[in-house]
């Protein structure tokens, strides 16, 4: 059984106070959970190492799929083959963060990939801020979580000029590049993860902006806001929704990348990465790697087994199957247009109130930072965020 630890829960005010307004979920009910998983020390070691293993072995999957133009298999829009291919091809798009969903890691249970968020993942501000805030609410030790979210993605920001390893070299290099962020206007979740990235890229050292989407202007001389040209864009809007509902946009910031006009955060490369179509290419390079599970663009046979659309998010049209191909459960959703990989199913960890959790593993250059989401059989938008504590 996972093991859990009460703890007293962070007031609504303070919540508000530092823009954390999505608090509490439609049933009324607290969204951050008053209780903690107990990590190990080995645990927590064993999940960092996955996750950087894991990202290498995404590394050489993007390069499979660009040599062998298999971007048609896995879901990517043909508007954005060619801003893929470029992003790709230069160190100068540079992958800031991202998230990978987890099965497993504690109670015993092997780690296993289940997806990852790499182009638009949420669950930051919990992960970054709120864990180590409800440590020190509770008087507990704020360092005994695998937590460096927040350093990790400020030294991210700063590679961003120095492309390397360590960029303690920073301002030698930087020449007052300016950073834009732009969210779409209306969503309170979406608009504080951003202002709270552009808080830490301001950290790092660069001048920021924030501008809300519609407020943006595109041309072929690159990105603006109130006139203003910026080096550096970053969005959290995910890339196939500019493919689908604004292809002119695609194309223009298509043209924006190969003539160097502006440097787009995350890069375009990062929607194969975010494709689930990728774990059916992943088990085609390592077949039965210990971190991954059966995939095929087929049902499996003889094992259960979970059908997800390319691009869905927070559990919608998930459906998962039996050994016999019956439905044990499904979501329905906005996401059945996209196409859709069969993976092998395997059951998360469970409290003793028979309660599942998916491992969040937040990545920026390497394994940085661990939280849990809560819920049931499938993770939707109604699971609770729990945070952990290393024992």
């Amino acid at each position: 059984m996972v093991k859990l630890r009460k703890v007293k829960p962070l007031p609504k005010e303070y919540l508000e106070s530092i823009g954390f307004a999505w608090h509490t979920d439609s049933d009324g009910s607290d969204y951050v959970a008053d209780e903690l998983v107990e990590v190990s020390e080995e645990e927590a070691k064993a999940y960092y190492e996955a996750g950087n293993e894991l990202y290498e072995m995404f590394v050489e999957a993007g390069e499979y799929v660009i040599q062998n133009n298999l971007f048609h298999d896995i879901g990517i829009p043909f508007n954005l083959v060619d801003a893929v291919k470029l992003s790709w091809e230069n160190d100068v798009h540079w992958h800031i963060y991202s998230r990978f969903d987890l099965a497993g890691g504690i109670d015993g249970k092997p780690i296993k990939l289940l997806e990852f968020n790499a182009d638009t993942p949420t669950a930051l501000f919990e992960t970054a801020i709120l864990q180590w805030a409800i440590l020190k609410y509770n008087n507990l030790d704020e360092e005994r979580q695998f937590n460096s979210v927040y350093e990790a993605i400020r030294e991210n920001f700063r590679r961003l000029v120095t492309l390397e390893e360590d960029p303690s070299n920073f301002e030698e290099w930087y020449e007052g590049w300016k950073i834009l962020f732009s969210s779409i206007k209306g969503s309170v979740e979406d608009e504080n993860t951003t202002r709270l990235l552009e808080v830490i890229a301001s950290e790092a050292g660069f001048e920021t902006h924030f501008c809300y989407v519609d407020e943006v202007g595109f041309s072929e001389e690159g990105i603006f806001c109130e006139d203003i040209p910026f080096e550096f864009w970053f969005k959290l809007i995910p890339w196939e929704n500019i493919a689908i509902d604004e292809p002119e946009l695609a194309l223009l910031l298509t043209e924006i990348i190969k003539n160097q006009r502006a440097i787009i955060l995350n890069p375009a490369y990062t929607l194969m990465f975010q494709s689930k179509g990728m774990l059916k290419i992943l088990w085609d390079l390592f077949p039965n790697h210990p971190l991954l599970l059966e995939t095929s663009f087929e049902p499996l046979k003889d094992k259960p087994y979970v059908k997800k659309h390319f691009f869905g998010r927070e559990g919608e049209n998930i459906a998962i199957y039996g050994p016999n191909g019956e439905i044990v459960a499904q979501r329905d959703g906005e996401y059945g247009s996209f196409g859709a990989v069969y993976q092998e199913f395997v059951e998360l960890p469970k409290d003793e109130e028979g309660r599942y959790y998916q491992a969040g593993l937040f990545f920026a250059y390497e394994s940085c930072g661990l939280g849990y989401r809560r819920g049931g059989k499938i993770i939707d938008n109604m699971s609770k965020f729990v945070g952990h504590i290393i024992t």
